[in-house]
């Protein structure tokens, strides 16, 4: 597999966000550290995409809206089947310095900054497709109309964001490629076994970001 980045390919940062960062309302343990990597990766590529959650308050997966605690679980009635929604500590809420992106984040030349999860009903973890599996972000259609047809996938978090955008993104057709050391997990139990292994299963390769540099 050629590594060396293309004009055709680009790479997508998955909410790369306060909130999700040391410090943030849903902090993913060292996920600051992965800001370096990421603005080195970003170098390489003349088409970066920034993904942002963005939502209202009173969101449907916040554990304050339904009077529970952070990481219970419940049903939602949506998609095929009813869904099981994990529920959150409130985050990433719009105009909120905690929604905003890392400081130490510098990527000038992105393109587009696609905003996810701002309707209150339908959460929303990949960056292509709503959590009802129906609902389209307008990512697809925007990258078919640039002849954009490789995705190298890094951001917040690993098991969860950067899992669901990888395996739509390769269900929608385009090659996807997941960064891993330029991603942390959330890691909750069995996420990042459950999450490796629908990567496996899906043919979603995964790589460090000294492969990429080994060859630019």
């Amino acid at each position: 597999m050629n590594l060396s980045p293309l004009p055709t390919d680009a790479l997508l940062v998955i909410d790369l966000q306060n909130d999700f960062c040391p410090g943030g309302a849903l902090a993913v343990d060292r996920g600051d550290e992965v800001v370096p990597t990421i603005n080195a990766l970003a170098q390489k590529f003349d088409h970066v995409i920034l993904t942002q959650d963005w939502h209202p308050p009173h969101h449907i997966s916040f554990a304050t809206t339904h009077d529970r605690q952070p990481y219970e679980t419940i049903e939602v009635p949506y998609g095929p089947q009813n869904i099981i929604q994990t529920l959150w500590p409130d985050h990433c809420l719009q105009h909120t310095e905690g929604a905003a992106f890392h400081p130490d984040l510098s990527i000038p030349h992105a393109e587009l900054i696609l905003r996810k999860g701002f309707r209150r009903h339908i959460d929303s973890y990949s960056a292509f497709l709503e959590n009802d599996h129906q609902t389209r972000t307008g990512l697809s259609g925007y990258l078919k109309d640039r002849n954009l047809t490789r995705l190298f996938l890094c951001g917040l978090a690993y098991d969860f964001c950067v899992r669901y955008s990888a395996i739509d993104g390769k269900a929608l057709s385009f090659e996807t490629i997941v960064i891993e050391d330029a991603t942390r997990p959330v890691n909750l139990p069995n996420s990042v076994a459950e999450t490796n292994a629908a990567f496996a299963a899906a043919d979603i390769h995964r790589i460090q970001s000294t492969d990429i540099d080994l060859i630019s």
